[in-house]
C-alpha cells in the first residue's frame, strides 16, 4: 500500500494581469487634442464607443466578474492554506502524541518484563527451597527412624545438658537432599532426564538383570520397567534413593565398587552409569571397570555416559557448576580404558548437540572476497569445533 500524494496547493491569482485588466477595459480616452484634428479625433471616439457600447458593457462585465472572482480565489485560497496549516499541525501533534505512547508502551513492557523475570526467579529460588526442605525433612524422619531401629538416640542428658555424638557420615546423609534440589534444577526435570537417555533403550533389547550405578532419581530404571527389563540401581546418595524407592523401583543405597566386588561373577546382564564416573578418581574409575568387566556375563553391554569437555561451552557451563565432580575425562580417555580393561565393539555415541542457531555463523560467499571467505569461514568453523560442538557423550561397549 503507497501513500496518496498530497495534492500541490492553489496558486494565488496574478494580481499584474487583474489591475492590467482594469485599467484598459474601457474604450473612452480621457485626454482631449488641442485643435480642429482633435475635435475631429474626439467625434470619431464618441462615434466608436456608441458603436461599440455593448462591446464596452462586455467588458466592463467581465473585469468585474474577475475581480468578485478574484477576492474570492484569494479568499478561498487562504482559507485553503490556513486548512492545509492547520491539518498538517494536527497530524503532526497526532503522530507525536502516538509517539510518546509508543515509547510508553516500550518502556511499560520492560518494566513488566523485568518484573516478570524477577517474579520467575523468585519462583525457581523459592521452588528450589521447598524441594530441598522437603528433602530434608524426609532424610531426618528417616535418619531418626533408623537411629531408633538400631538403639541409638540422640537426646539431651538431663544431668550436664551434653548431647550424645553422632557419627559424620549421618551428617552426610542428612546434607544429601541438597543434591536432588540441585539436580532438578541444573540437570533437567525427570521427563526431561527421561527423553535424554531413552535413545539407551534399544542396546539394553532381551537383556535382564540390568545395574544402573549412579540411578539418581531413577529415570532409566523406570524406562526399563516399562520396557519388561529386569533392572537394579544404586546410588550413595540416600535422598536420590529415597526417591527411587517412593516409585518402587529396586534401588539399594551403596558404593560402585563394593557393591560389584559383592556380586557374583557374569552375575549382569548389563551395565548403564550416567554422569557418574566424573565424580570418580582415576585409579577408583579403573578398578571399577575392571571388576565390572569380571562380572557382566558375556556379550553384555557397558554404556558410561558423561560431560563432554572437550565442548568448551559444556565444561564451563555444565562441568565445574558441579562441586562433586572430580575430574573431566575427554572422550579418547575413556574409549581407551574401555579397550584396556577388555571391552570390545566400543563406540563413542555423542549426543545433546549444541543448538545450531546459537553458533557463530558463517559468512555467505562473495566473489569478490575469494579466499578470505574460505579462510574466515575455515576459522569459524574451527571455533565452533571447540566451543560449541556436543555437550555429551556416552561411551559403548560389550563384554566378549
Amino acid at each position: 500500500m503507497t501513500d496518496t500524494p498530497r495534492p500541490a496547493p492553489i496558486p494565488p491569482p496574478d494580481r499584474h494581469q487583474i489591475e492590467h485588466l482594469n485599467a484598459i477595459h474601457g474604450l473612452e480616452g480621457e485626454a482631449r487634442h488641442p485643435g480642429p484634428g482633435g475635435r475631429i479625433f474626439h467625434r470619431i471616439q464618441i462615434l466608436i464607443a456608441k458603436l461599440l457600447s455593448r462591446q464596452r458593457e462586455f467588458n466592463a462585465a467581465v473585469v468585474d466578474h474577475i475581480n468578485r472572482n478574484d477576492r474570492v480565489a484569494t479568499d478561498a485560497h487562504e482559507a485553503s492554506a490556513r486548512a492545509l496549516d492547520w491539518t498538517q499541525q494536527t497530524i503532526d501533534g497526532a503522530i507525536d502524541e502516538l509517539r510518546r505512547y509508543q515509547e510508553a508502551l516500550i518502556a511499560r513492557d520492560r518494566r513488566n518484563e523485568l518484573a516478570v523475570a524477577a517474579v520467575m526467579h523468585s519462583q525457581e529460588e523459592l521452588r528450589a527451597s521447598l524441594a530441598s526442605l522437603q528433602q530434608a525433612a524426609q532424610n531426618l524422619k528417616r535418619e531418626v527412624s533408623r537411629l531408633a531401629e538400631t538403639g541409638v538416640v540422640v537426646s539431651q542428658l538431663a544431668s550436664g545438658g551434653i548431647a550424645a555424638p553422632v557419627a559424620a557420615n549421618q551428617l552426610d546423609a542428612l546434607d544429601s537432599h541438597k543434591y536432588v534440589g540441585f539436580e532438578d534444577r541444573y540437570r533437567g526435570s525427570s521427563e526431561d532426564i527421561r527423553q535424554r537417555v531413552s535413545e539407551y533403550l534399544p542396546l539394553f533389547s532381551g537383556a535382564r538383570d540390568v545395574l544402573d550405578v549412579g540411578c539418581g532419581r531413577g529415570e532409566f530404571l523406570s524406562l526399563l520397567r516399562e520396557q519388561g527389563i529386569s533392572a537394579r540401581g544404586i546410588d550413595v546418595n540416600a535422598a536420590m534413593v529415597d526417591v527411587c524407592r517412593q516409585q518402587r523401583l529396586d534401588v539399594s543405597e551403596a558404593d560402585a565398587l563394593p557393591y560389584l566386588r559383592a556380586q557374583p561373577d557374569g552375575s549382569i546382564g548389563g551395565l548403564f552409569a550416567a554422569q557418574v564416573v566424573e565424580h570418580l578418581e582415576p585409579r577408583y574409575l579403573t578398578a571399577m571397570l575392571d571388576t565390572a568387566f569380571d562380572k557382566l556375563r558375556p556379550g553384555s553391554t557397558i554404556i558410561l555416559e558423561t560431560i563432554n569437555p572437550a565442548c568448551w561451552f559444556a565444561f564451563f557451563e555444565s562441568y565445574i557448576r558441579d562441586i562433586t565432580h572430580v575430574r573431566p575425562i575427554h572422550p579418547d580417555t575413556l574409549s581407551y580404558l574401555l579397550v584396556a580393561t577388555g571391552f570390545q565393539q566400543v563406540d563413542i555415541r555423542y549426543r545433546a548437540p549444541y543448538p545450531e542457531h546459537d553458533k557463530l555463523q558463517r559468512l555467505a560467499p562473495r566473489a569478490t572476497l575469494g579466499d578470505a571467505v574460505d579462510t574466515l569461514n575455515a576459522n569459524v568453523d574451527r571455533i565452533n569445533r571447540l566451543l560449541f560442538t556436543w555437550l555429551d557423550y556416552a561411551a559403548i561397549g560389550r563384554r566378549p
